[in-house]
């Protein structure tokens, strides 16, 4: 089980670098928009598709990166007061009855989405630019499959806890329960 965590999370933090390396080009496309636009009065026919193109990468792509981190947002009123194992309780019946069905489902439906993008040739139909857009339904894909497998790196690890194993001796993602 722990090979299985540790190669999940290797998976998410190479995805999220990935998707953390795409603000770059984000960020001096839309300042070379702003700068054309305004100053030169020239503004691009490009920049709108790219925009959200490379933004849209870096949320996908930050999903499973963000739930290995602990970053996505809980309701812990009640969860805060329990004990460790009892929260591990809760998040295996969380993840397997919530989170991992809705997670596969979407992302066997954007699979589904962008392998008939690509067949079909379909371009996105936004601009003048109007480049094709099976790439960026691609990149859906991957950042679901990417959230999934956390998900279910997330599981297992609080499987183990339920088992009484110490998973901070792992040195796994920053998860609550890794927190103690």
């Amino acid at each position: 089980m722990v090979a299985i965590v540790r190669l999940i999370e290797r998976f998410s933090m190479m995805i999220g670098t990935i998707g953390a390396w795409f603000m770059a080009p984000l960020v001096l496309s839309m300042v070379y928009e702003v700068l054309a636009r305004h100053f030169f009065n020239a503004p691009t026919f490009w920049a709108y598709e790219v925009g959200y193109m490379l933004a849209g990468t870096v949320y996908m792509f930050g999903m499973g990166y963000c739930l290995r981190q602990g970053g996505h947002i809980r309701v812990d009123f009640l969860y805060d007061s329990m004990s460790l194992k009892r929260k591990a309780l809760v998040n295996v019946l969380g993840y397997t009855f919530l989170m991992l069905p809705g997670c596969l489902w979407v992302t066997d439906g954007l699979f589904n989405y962008a392998m008939e993008a690509f067949v079909s040739g379909e371009v996105s139909g936004e601009s003048a630019w109007n480049p094709i857009i099976w790439p960026f339904r691609f990149v859906w894909f991957i950042g679901f499959a990417s959230l999934c497998l956390q998900a279910i790196a997330e599981l297992l690890k609080n499987i183990m806890i339920i088992q009484g194993i110490d998973i901070a001796q792992y040195g796994f993602g920053a998860t609550e329960e890794a927190k103690g």
